[in-house]
Formats: structure tokens, sequence, C-alpha cells
């Protein structure tokens, strides 16, 4: 799926010292082979600077439309070193983002509710299976450390017959200092895309 994405994006994680790269993020990386190996929402990456590609080392998320590998191309080239900052927004809180998340750039949250309905339990389930935490939002709410720096809370509603279900995406407000809006949206379609 990798060799669709821009080579330049490769080419620009190239030209990053590898020191400062692995001091904002914790990867590790081989100088032989020039790859980088990174821990994303519980899997090991391969990004292969040689090869131009990006991939898992074993068993893990399914990238959607390379979202997933943009969103990990762009985490080891911008992100800080910087802890969360506890304080949860909607897309439309990150500044720019009231204007960009819209139309084709909507986060597409109405795949979580089209999998599971009412069943609310079932969201449970499935959030637990993707290692998330439950926390106290919405009728139910858990927060996924996709890296140690970016987490994302995903909120559901239980519908009824006069309301359907509801999903939200949340992000910690430092996201904007991490990532451009553009791979935020990539990192929450590969969100969405990870409960079908």
């Amino acid at each position: 799926m990798s060799e669709k994405i821009d080579r330049t994006n490769f080419l620009d994680l190239k030209s990053c010292d590898p020191e400062k790269v692995i001091s904002r993020t914790g990867c590790k990386f081989d100088k032989i082979s020039e790859q980088y190996f990174v821990d994303i929402w519980g899997v090991t990456y391969c990004v292969d600077l040689n090869k131009y590609e990006v991939r898992p080392e074993g068993t893990g998320l399914k990238p959607h439309h390379n979202c997933l590998y943009l969103f990990i191309l762009f985490y080891l080239m911008k992100s800080k070193n910087m802890l969360p900052s506890g304080v949860w927004v909607s897309e439309k809180d990150i500044p720019g983002g009231a204007a960009f998340f819209r139309g084709p750039h909507t986060i597409p949250a109405d795949l979580i509710t089209a999998r599971f309905g009412e069943d609310i339990d079932l969201f449970k389930t499935r959030c637990e299976k993707l290692g998330g935490i439950p926390i106290e939002l919405a009728d139910a709410a858990f927060l996924f450390n996709i890296t140690p720096t970016i987490p994302i809370a995903v909120l559901y509603w239980q519908g009824d017959e006069d309301f359907p279900s509801e999903a939200r995406l949340l992000f910690d407000k430092n996201i904007e200092q991490h990532l451009p809006l553009d791979i935020i949206y990539a990192l929450a379609v590969e969100v969405c895309h990870a409960f079908g």
C-alpha cells in the first residue's frame, strides 16, 4: 500500500537528524538499513527510507488508504516531545479546524455508529480489544494512546427510538503542536476505520 505515498515524504524524513527524531518520539533507528521502528497504537511499524515504504512488523491495524502510514511519517518528522495537556477538544476547536473539518474532511464517525448502532456493549467490547481505557464521558468513552504523546478519545451516545446513536472523536489540545490539520484528519479516519 505504501508505494502510493509521495516519495517526498520519505525524503523529508531522511533529511531529519535521526538522533533528534529518536529524542522526540522514542523510536529506534538502524543506521545501516536506514529504517525507523516506531510503536503506534500497540503495533511496531518499520519506516524503510531506502524502499520508500512503511510496513507493520507484525499483525495489527490494517491501514485505510495509507492514512496511518502518512500519520507515522509526519509523526516522526514533526511531532514534539510534549506530554498530553489533559484537555480534550473537538476537531473544530483546533486552530483552523472549524473551516477545515467539513465537507470532504468531515471526520467519518458515522462509520462507528453504523457498526454498533444501539449496541453500546458491543462498542465497549471493541474498545477494550483495541486497548482503550474507559473515561467518564458520554454514555461510554475510551481513551486510546496512539503514541505516548498523542491520545484520542472516542465517545459514544446510545440511541433510542427518538434519537440515533452518535459517536465523536476528541483530541488532546496539544495535537495542534504535533501535526498539521490534514494529518490529524488522516489519523481520525484511521481511528474510525479501526472500529469496522
